[in-house]
């Protein structure tokens, strides 16, 4: 009749070779799976900072727009009678004024 070994001595040496075994095989997981994380998020930062020079060329090339049409009317502004600025006649009563956009806004922000 041959030896009986015990359940729990097989579970203890079968213990021991899977921490032997899997410990570095988890360690590796960790650590891919941290790198990974650290490439995403400086790959997310990145494109955020693109996009944010994105918005600040756009923003600056309007504004340049904006600048060249007032110099193209040439006469946007005039003198009054009285020696002041005033609102010439080239632009009608009832024509609302565009806002003017600045070349600034949002640059420089950080989160």
């Amino acid at each position: 009749m041959p030896p009986v070994v015990p359940p729990f001595l097989v579970g203890l040496v079968a213990a021991s070779l899977a921490k032997r075994l899997f410990k570095p095989l988890m360690r590796g997981v960790v650590k891919t799976s941290v790198g990974i994380a650290l490439e995403v998020k400086k790959a997310t930062h990145e494109a955020g900072e693109n996009i944010h020079d994105l918005a600040a060329e756009v923003a600056a090339e309007m504004v340049a727009a904006q600048v060249a049409a007032s110099d193209a009317q040439g006469t946007a502004v005039s003198r009054g009678p009285g020696g002041e600025k005033g609102e010439t006649a080239a632009r009608p009563e009832g024509e609302a004024r565009t806002p003017k956009i600045r070349a600034n806004a949002g640059v420089g922000k950080t989160s």
